[in-house]
C-alpha cells in the first residue's frame, strides 16, 4: 500500500524546507503526497511560489494518513499560527510519525509533544518562546534532524536529515534512501 505524506503549509512557508521531501517522497519513491493549508486555501512562499492546497489541515486525519510535516515559516512566530495541536496529538497518540522543520517545531512545543521526546531546532531559546513548552531536558544541540521514535524535528537548515529521518520514521529504509542522504547533504560532509 502506498504510503501517504501530510505536508502542512503556511502562508509565507520556507520553500525549501520540505521541498526535497515532497519531489523525492514523490517522484523516486512514489509515495503519495498531499499539500495541506489553513482551510485549505491557496498559501505563498517566502519566495512567491503559490500553492493550491488538495486539503484543508483541519481535517488531516491519521486514519487517512501515514504522516504529519509541518513546514516552517515565519508564522509559527506569530498570533497567526494555526492552532495544529489537535492534529499533533492524533497522529501522535496514532503511533503516526509527526515531523516538523525550523519554525514549525514550536507547533510541537505547543501541543506538548516535545516534552518527552528527544528533538531540536534552530536553537534551544527558540522553542523556548513557546510558553507551554517543558522538554528543554531533551534538546540536542545539532545541525542535522533528530528522530526520537516517531518525532521528527529539524533546524531550518537540515531539509536533507529531516526528510531521511520522516522515511526512517515511516519505516522506509532502502540503500536508495542513503544514497539520496549522501546525494543531497554532499556538499556538507
Amino acid at each position: 500500500m502506498t504510503k501517504r505524506i501530510a505536508i502542512g503549509l503556511t502562508e509565507g512557508f520556507a520553500d525549501w524546507e520540505c521541498a526535497l521531501l515532497m519531489a523525492s517522497a514523490r517522484n523516486y519513491f512514489g509515495f503519495d503526497v498531499v499539500a495541506a493549508s489553513p482551510g485549505g486555501k491557496a498559501v505563498t512562499s517566502m519566495g512567491g511560489l503559490t500553492v493550491i492546497p488538495a486539503a484543508a489541515l483541519e481535517t488531516i486525519t491519521p486514519a487517512d494518513y501515514d504522516a504529519l510535516v509541518l513546514c516552517g515559516g515565519t508564522i509559527w512566530e506569530t498570533e497567526a499560527a494555526p492552532d495544529t495541536a489537535g492534529q499533533i496529538r492524533s497522529f501522535h497518540d496514532a503511533g503516526r510519525p509527526v515531523g516538523a522543520i525550523c519554525g514549525a517545531t514550536l507547533a510541537l512545543a505547543r501541543a506538548g509533544v516535545l516534552d518527552r521526546s528527544g528533538h531540536t531546532s534552530n536553537e534551544a531559546a527558540f522553542l523556548a518562546t513557546a510558553p507551554q513548552y517543558r522538554g528543554q531536558a531533551l534538546y540536542r544541540d545539532q545541525p542535522q534532524a533528530v528522530r526520537d521514535g516517531n518525532i521528527v524535528t529539524a533546524p531550518g537548515t537540515a531539509p536533507v536529515t529531516f526528510a531521511a529521518e520522516i522515511y526512517r520514521a515511516l519505516g522506509f529504509h532502502s540503500p536508495d534512501l542513503e544514497h539520496y542522504v549522501k546525494l543531497y547533504g554532499r556538499e556538507h560532509g
